[in-house]
């Protein structure tokens, strides 16, 4: 199991450009509109209303052992930090700082999303999908930046993952259950 000692902060990272061309490279279609930057869920609704697909929120966690996770949710879905552990199969749950958010990932709070984990090719960070997003037809990012936000279909989010060669826990946060996401 990987710990964030492991981590170089001196690793270059992409930003949004470099995110675009490399969908671009792997042939993965998608569209990116800018809105006002957006910090919170709530302040993204009015802009939401206006695209297609699922809108995301996602979680930046580091439990007691050391391992770094991203959730990604549909942004309704109610995530209870205090059971996930044992769905996940880690120890207790907390919020990473910010600084290792951006060693590990490239992007700052308010910007976290499930597309940083281009970011990580050593995959430090362990990822979970909600199961409602891996079901919809469409989701919806930010672009490793909170002033845009980027629109995949199904088949072009499950094939972002597949040209990771990235495995994907996706979590019935109703149910909760988890099971690996078959890409």
């Amino acid at each position: 199991m990987m710990t964030t000692r492991n981590i170089s902060p001196n690793t270059v990272q992409m930003g949004r450009e470099e995110l675009e061309a490399f969908l671009r490279q792997q042939k993965i279609p998608f569209e990116t509109q800018g809105p006002p930057p957006i910090f919170t869920v709530e302040e993204g609704r009015a802009f939401e209303a206006r695209l297609p697909g699922a809108h995301s929120k996602n979680l930046f966690l580091k439990d007691a052992k050391g391992q770094l996770w991203l959730i990604s949710a549909q942004v309704d879905s109610q995530i209870n930090l205090k059971t996930l552990p044992k769905i996940i199969g880690s120890a207790r749950l907390s919020f990473g700082k910010p600084d290792l958010m951006q060693a590990s990932l490239g992007v700052v709070p308010g910007a976290v999303t499930a597309l940083a984990l281009v970011n990580d090719p050593e995959q430090h960070v362990r990822f979970v999908l909600d199961r409602v997003l891996a079901e919809a037809e469409a989701v919806n990012f930010h672009p490793l930046r909170n002033d845009a936000t980027t629109n995949l279909s199904a088949a072009a989010f499950r094939a972002f993952f597949r040209a990771l060669d990235r495995s994907v826990t996706v979590v019935d946060f109703q149910a909760e259950t988890a099971e690996e996401w078959p890409l």
